[in-house]
């Protein structure tokens, strides 16, 4: 591969990256699409709670993959390689029928899947391999750094998701029940009939009560599951020998967290760790969560000189928690230490965006859009960013273009509606 040839796709990859997270399985397909040619692409994963496939290609093959059918064939990959990736090439069944696929497993735990419309090479194998090894890692940085857009547009997949299920559930279940009620009755002559259909319900039933069930592990974390997993993250945060943890699990059973709410908890005690952290003379940082049935209730406290900058960390989680409509606040006294409290409502809808052009916004330019809503000119903008006037025009005309409108106070009324909260 030549220099000119190599440097187009490490643009490629670029782009790939910064796009909008939703459509990344279309941008990384047009990416691979001559080293492995492919009818279809689909990417799996379940940090996205909102949306966990990501796909690319033949409609009638990414519009009815189901996520059971991707956990299967999860379960045929090969053993790890060198990477800790996992590597499988055959047949499995996805939408419904038997097709040749090229799978592999990142370390993320992130699935890719092809279609293949030829074999690949060995080479270009492994190079689509080490491509989506950077994708996967950027997506999984992505959902754990989401901007408020994202997690709304997450939020408002998850809820209509939730909301299809149920009522496919309840149909499905009566017609089934009624299947079943009928061939039990005692009027009908064919036993064997009757037998055999029955037992075709009862799997249908089963089946369909499966799916429900998968469903709701996919929206849901316990909380003990999400504690888990955040402190793992804690772990290769802070290296042993430092800063102790003190980390109190919240109570075992009860609810289940909304994927957005575990995933906006774990960054604000990441976050709140980082700032912390940062103080002379801190030994040891309690971390300590609670659900009161309604709630997640997160309290982090230090045993610091109260130096840590409470201002600058509130405007990085704000916007996050106040998305999901929960609340943040921080208080430090100079020689006693810091604290700071998050409540994150695990039923509060959260306003959808009105359009979907709004999920598309980068990070930054939906710090700049809570500004317009705010009222705020780009001078001022610029100040609190601390960024360069040329910069803040530079993302309000992104701004403008994504949302599809001419003016600042448009863009503002668009962002107030889709329920973007003004920038403190």
């Amino acid at each position: 591969m030549s220099v000119s040839d190599e440097g187009a796709r490490l643009e490629g990859l670029r782009a790939v990256l910064t796009g909008p997270l939703p459509e990344i399985g279309r941008r990384f397909s047009a990416l691979v699409a001559e080293l492995a040619p492919h009818s279809a692409l689909v990417i799996f994963t379940r940090e996205c709670t909102g949306r966990p496939r990501k796909v690319a290609g033949d409609p009638k093959v990414v519009d009815r993959v189901t996520v059971a059918e991707l956990d299967r064939l999860r379960t045929e990959l090969g053993p790890p390689e060198p990477d800790n990736t996992r590597l499988y090439r055959g047949s499995a069944t996805l939408a419904g029928r038997e097709r040749p696929v090229h799978a592999l497993l990142d370390r993320t735990d992130t699935l890719l899947v092809l279609i293949p419309r030829a074999e690949f090479t060995s080479a270009n194998l492994g190079l689509v391999r080490s491509l989506f090894g950077v994708v996967a890692l950027a997506i999984q940085l992505q959902v754990r750094q989401a901007s408020p857009a994202y997690l709304a547009e997450s939020r408002a997949a998850s809820a209509e998701r939730a909301r299809t299920v149920a009522e496919l559930t309840e149909t499905h279940a009566i017609t089934l029940e009624t299947i079943l009620a009928t061939l039990r009755s005692r009027d009908l002559d064919d036993a064997r009939a009757r037998d055999t259909a029955r037992e075709t319900a009862t799997s249908a039933l089963i089946g369909l009560r499966s799916a429900v069930d998968q469903h709701r592990e996919m929206a849901e974390e316990a909380a003990t599951t999400a504690f888990a997993r955040l402190r793992g993250e804690l772990r290769a945060l802070v290296p042993s020998g430092g800063v102790e943890l003190e980390l109190v699990e919240p109570p075992v059973g009860g609810r289940g967290l909304p994927g957005e709410v575990a995933h906006a908890a774990r960054a604000v005690v990441r976050g709140a760790v980082q700032t912390l952290s940062t103080q002379p003379d801190l030994s040891r940082i309690r971390i300590a969560w609670d659900c009161d049935g309604s709630n997640l209730l997160i309290d982090i406290r230090d045993d610091g000189r109260g130096a840590a900058d409470l201002a600058e960390l509130g405007r990085q989680l704000r916007p996050r928690v106040e998305t999901l409509g929960g609340t943040l606040e921080s208080e430090s006294t100079v020689g006693w230490g810091s604290s700071l409290r998050s409540v994150l409502p695990l039923d509060l809808p959260v306003v959808a965006p009105n359009r979907p052009a709004l999920a598309a916004l980068g990070p930054r330019e939906a710090e700049v859009l809570e500004h317009l809503v705010a009222g705020r000119r780009n001078r001022v903008i610029a100040e609190r960013l601390r960024v360069s006037e040329s910069t803040v025009k530079f993302h309000v005309a992104g701004v403008l273009r994504k949302l599809e409108v001419a003016t600042r106070g448009e863009a503002a009324a668009v962002g107030a509606e889709a329920g973007v909260k003004a920038a403190p």
